[in-house]
């Protein structure tokens, strides 16, 4: 469960994290979630690559948290490939992407990949 996020940090079931992270379904771990931190080529544009086989995970949605600007843009190679494996692609501001993340999850496989600054 994602507790708070406020501009360059986001407190996970109770951890703080600083940096980007992706935040995986994982029903063996009593939280629910695996945390990774997370880092793009680009630091302003999430490309395929930058997932690394998360998407493997089986999601139902990945939503992206853009940041507090919305300053992250999706490649157009990110939306295909989510299309082509039935997966939704949800893209919001960082704070609206982590309070959606916590009522998505009850419901649908989820992954999450937030950047926190800008």
């Amino acid at each position: 469960m994602i507790e708070r996020y406020h501009f360059g940090a986001v407190v996970i079931d109770g951890v703080e994290y600083r940096d980007d992270v992706l935040l995986l379904p994982d029903e063996s771990l009593p939280s629910g979630t695996r945390v990774l931190a997370w880092w793009r080529e680009e630091g302003h544009l999430l490309q395929l690559g930058d997932l690394g086989g998360v998407l493997g995970h089986e999601p139902q949605v990945l939503l992206v948290g853009c940041g507090s600007r919305e300053c992250l843009q999706i490649a157009g190679e990110v939306s295909s490939h989510a299309q082509r494996q039935g997966i939704e692609l949800l893209a919001f501001d960082t704070r609206t992407a982590c309070g959606l993340f916590n009522d998505l999850t009850s419901r649908r496989r989820v992954i999450a990949a937030l950047h926190l600054t800008c």
